[in-house]
């Protein structure tokens, strides 16, 4: 086994990234980049509820498995720490960051690291870098994280820029990536991948990363904070807050996706919650896709939500002359009449 630790490590040397957790969520996430092929694919380990780990440096590929099975057996972020590097034939060369299931965090970079290396850990954080062009980037991105507001993902993301601002890998620019995992947090809650982008090889990895996120927060994110297991409804209001906080985000960009404003609109308005923004929500869908019926529907739902019968009935009938034989429309406008009648 030591042999073929030695052979088979892989090269992620120029790298820095953040490993942390959203307590209040109980998400884990990472966000690395570097001068190599497709980082994503080599650094981040990750499992909901057990913990999250980046290898890197001269990496050791055994290392992610192995500290997810420690962590699941319940040993904390030190103990883990102790136990991979125990097993490694060149725990010098390896930089390693670690967040449990706890929060609990620890940190490895090895003497044999190149320059600039280090790392920086809090709780529920571990941030860390190797061949970069100071140690400001890992100050940054610290920093940045603990000030930014809003879901992990963003915080994740907005650390990450903030590396590469104050200078990032000294080598260069190739690959980056975005993960972050909450149990059935992932699309329909069949699995956990709350957020799973990577961008494999491109020259400006991190604005491609952000600009991908930007589409990906409103068309999967928020939809995970409005659908929660049992265990997750009495945090409720925690979860809601994050989505609104998306709702808000939308309604402030330029996005010109109608599908993203109707998803968001139709969402919060079986809600009946913050209905002045569920309506601008969509009103923006209805602008851009004038004549879709879908969208008309939605702006009725959102307008009954908002206690507006009288418009929910205009808007549905407008669905309707579009599409008179839709089943699912002449319950909604029943629906919405029976209301105003009680009115």
């Amino acid at each position: 086994m030591l042999l073929i630790l030695s052979l088979f490590s892989i090269p992620s040397n120029g790298t820095f990234s953040i490993v942390a957790m959203d307590p209040e969520t109980s998400e884990w996430g990472i966000a690395v980049a570097s001068r190599v092929l497709d980082v994503g694919y080599i650094v981040p380990w990750l499992k909901a509820e057990v913990g999250a780990v980046a290898t890197q440096a001269y990496s050791n590929p055994y290392f992610g498995p192995w500290a997810l099975k420690e962590l699941s057996e319940g040993k904390n972020a030190e103990e883990v720490l102790k136990i991979i590097l125990k097993k490694d034939t060149l725990p010098e060369d390896r930089q390693v960051g670690i967040v449990d299931k706890d929060g609990k965090s620890a940190a490895h970079t090895g003497k044999s690291t190149l320059d600039w290396a280090g790392h920086k850990t809090a709780p529920y954080l571990s941030v860390q870098g190797n061949i970069l062009t100071g140690g400001e980037v890992v100050d940054s991105m610290f920093i940045t994280f603990q000030r930014t507001e809003g879901v992990l993902a963003e915080r994740l993301i907005s650390a990450l820029e903030a590396g590469e601002a104050a200078g990032g890998d000294r080598r260069g620019k190739q690959s980056a990536s975005l993960i972050v995992v909450r149990k059935r947090g992932g699309y329909q809650g069949v699995d956990e991948r709350l957020v799973d982008l990577k961008i494999v090889d491109n020259v400006e990895p991190v604005k491609e990363l952000r600009r991908q996120y930007e589409l990906w927060q409103f068309s999967f994110l928020a939809p995970s904070y409005l659908r929660l297991s049992k265990e997750e409804v009495a945090r409720e209001d925690i979860f809601i807050k994050r989505a609104h906080s998306l709702l808000l985000k939308a309604l402030e960009s330029d996005i010109k996706s109608a599908s993203v404003y109707n998803s968001l609109a139709w969402q919060f308005a079986l809600l009946k919650k913050y209905p002045e923004e569920t309506l601008e929500a969509a009103r923006k869908a209805h602008e851009l896709e004038p004549e879709d019926a879908n969208i008309m529907d939605t702006y009725a739902e959102c307008y009954y939500a908002a206690g507006k019968y009288e418009e929910a009935v205009h808007w549905e009938k407008e669905a309707l002359k579009r599409e008179p034989d839709n089943e699912s429309f002449k319950k909604q406008l029943n629906k919405f009449q029976k209301a105003l009648n009680k009115k």
